[in-house]
Formats: structure tokens, sequence, C-alpha cells
């Protein structure tokens, strides 16, 4: 199995029953495939993914990694919507991440290897990021709140001049981690 696969499997039912939509790709509308926006649990056998609960991969992201989760909630989710998804693309295991303040790369930075509950612990005054720069292998998610809490927003290796580019409606940013470890 190559760093770019992964195999995520969806359940209309809880606790992994009920009708279910395998995919070991991307897949921008579960309509497509004959299967509703209703998602009560998934297991993730391989690889890691971006959830949105809107087609076309757009709306609220859920980050999954290897596991599974038997409701929605084990997503922080608050309801079962569900409309596409696609693959982390990992490329290694080496992480470096770049967060600035200002748009385009402006304002002050800190730079990143590891997962940061706090982000104003580690030098960045302010509670927003609006540009970063992913260096290396690996994907980060971005967090809302501290201590990996609240809306997440998913990065991969690039620049990101402005959160619109993350998909992300406002800059505030409270804590970083990296996907890891997850096959």
């Amino acid at each position: 199995m190559s760093r770019y696969s992964g195999k995520i499997v969806f359940y209309e039912g809880k606790c992994f029953t009920g009708r279910k939509l395998e995919l070991c790709s991307d897949c921008e509308n579960f309509q497509d495939r004959g299967f509703l926006n209703r998602v009560n649990s998934i297991r993730v056998e391989s690889g890691a993914f971006v959830c949105y609960d809107h087609p076309d991969y757009r709306g609220q992201q859920y980050i999954l990694e290897h596991g599974e989760y038997p409701e929605y909630q084990r997503w922080n989710a608050l309801n079962d919507h569900m409309g596409s998804c696609r693959s982390i693309r990992m490329h290694g295991e080496h992480y470096r991440l770049e967060l600035f303040e200002g748009e385009n790369f402006g304002g002050e930075h800190i730079e990143l290897c590891e997962d940061c509950p706090f982000l104003q612990a580690r030098g960045l005054t302010k509670n927003c990021v609006n540009s970063v720069k992913v260096y290396g292998d690996g994907a980060w998610v971005l967090y809302e709140e501290a201590n990996y809490r609240g809306r997440m927003y998913v990065v991969e290796r690039g620049n990101f001049s402005s959160p619109k580019e993350w998909h992300c409606e406002t800059p505030t940013i409270k804590s970083v981690r990296r996907v890891a470890n997850y096959f």
C-alpha cells in the first residue's frame, strides 16, 4: 500500500450497521455513489482522511485517522451529515510548519516540528494565523481552540497566503498537531 492510499468505510447506522460505502480514493459527492449523506459510524482501515459535511469538499472538515468511530460524536460532529471526503496525502515522516500572524507570510511567526496544544505559549502574541507554510513530508491539523478542539482544518505541503486557502472562515487558530501513525 502506498503512502497515498487508504481505506475508509462509512455506515448509515451507529456501531457499523446499515448500508455502507467503502472508499479507497477521494469522493467528491457520496450521492454519486448511491449513498445518502447520512453517516452515523466510520471505520478508517488505513490512511487518514479529511471528510466534509457537504459535497464538493465544502463545509465543516473532520480529520479521521486509522481507527473506529461508532457514532458521529466521536469525530466531533454535531449531526450525521457527510457529503464528501479525500485522503490526506502523506509524503514521509518529516514535519515542519511555519505560522504567520499576517497574510502573505508577514508579521510575527513561529516554526514548529511538533504538536502544540497552545500556540500563544510558543510565542504568537495574537490568536490569529493568517498564513501558513508547510514544509517537509507531513500534513498538519489546525484547530480554532486550544488543546486540539473546535473547528479543524488540514494543511499539506505548500504555502497558504490567507485563511481562505485552507477553507477557514476566521483566522483564529490556537493549536496544531501532526497527522501521524495512521497505517
